[in-house]
């Protein structure tokens, strides 16, 4: 394996495209840049490129479709939203923490719950998370690509994307605002909208977990660093995925289009490898 990844391009320097037209992402300030661009072009481990599964992309500035994605995040994922319920509100900052730390303790409790033999454990994590990995290459070279401003940007510069549908607030902030007490700080993230981060690595990871276990419906607990003692259950994989494509467009930092299309990247990340890999090998004789 050292072999293999060695001039994998980690850490290796990473041009992004900046510009200030309507519909482009930049970084809010000169310190606030992506530490990991790098991973946009990182040697994948399982999937063929990082391009192999390139999303449909954002909608277009003047379609129905960008306008409905405007409207929701500006009601529902607004610093003080009077549309969000309390659980909602819980359900954005519980997500908004690193997901690979999450689905492996997942893992690991539901190894333990259904006594897997140590051989089933390790082909369980080592599944998961090279699922994971692929799902956040795929991700951050699907980003670059389109190069997407998230709902801050848009809505408060709204006036110049040329939409007559889309209504600009300059004052608008998301629930993932610096002003937020919590630790970390909820902020918008330093790099493009589309798609969701979150959404392609939890989509390959409950993508596989789904393939190891047979099927969708496990219950299970998900707990977070920002609510340690509060875990969130799910009855299904595919239910826990449903609440983290609404949690990012509740806490103000994605369209939902965004979300969904970064789901469907994670999904067929998880899909090629239970094709490609770690399939039973023949008995020998």
């Amino acid at each position: 394996m050292l072999a293999d990844r060695t001039n994998d391009g980690y850490l290796a320097p990473f041009t992004v495209d900046l510009s200030a037209d309507p519909g482009r992402w930049r970084p809010l300030s000169s310190t606030a840049t992506d530490p990991d661009a790098w991973v946009g072009n990182l040697k994948p481990f399982v999937i063929e490129s990082p391009s192999q599964f390139r999303s449909k992309g954002p909608n277009p500035l003047i379609s129905a479709r960008y306008t409905k994605d405007f409207d929701e995040v500006k009601t529902i994922g607004a610093l003080r939203s009077t549309t969000r319920t309390a659980d909602q509100t819980t359900a954005a900052i519980f997500w908004q923490a690193p997901p690979v730390a999450l689905w492996n303790r997942v893992a690991r409790d539901l190894s333990a719950a259904r006594g897997l033999e140590t051989r089933r454990e390790a082909r369980l994590l080592a599944m998961m998370n090279l699922a994971a990995a692929d799902g956040a290459i795929a991700c951050w070279n699907d980003k670059y690509h389109w190069n997407f401003w998230r709902p801050r940007a848009a809505i408060q510069e709204a006036a110049t994307d040329g939409n007559p549908d889309t209504v600009a607030d300059p004052a608008w902030e998301p629930l993932f605002h610096a002003s937020t007490a919590t630790m970390p700080a909820l902020v918008t993230p330093p790099f493009p909208d589309h798609p969701s981060g979150h959404g392609c690595v939890s989509g390959s990871v409950l993508r596989t977990l789904r393939e190891v276990f047979g099927t969708d419906r496990m219950g299970f607990d998900v707990f977070s660093s920002r609510f340690p003692n509060q875990p969130r259950h799910f009855e299904r994989f595919s239910l826990a995925l449903k609440e983290i494509v609404d949690a990012r467009v509740w806490g103000g930092i994605h369209f939902r289009t965004a979300d969904v299309q970064g789901a469907t990247i994670g999904k067929k990340v998880g899909f090629w490898l239970q094709k490609h890999y770690f399939t039973p090998l023949r008995a020998r004789r």
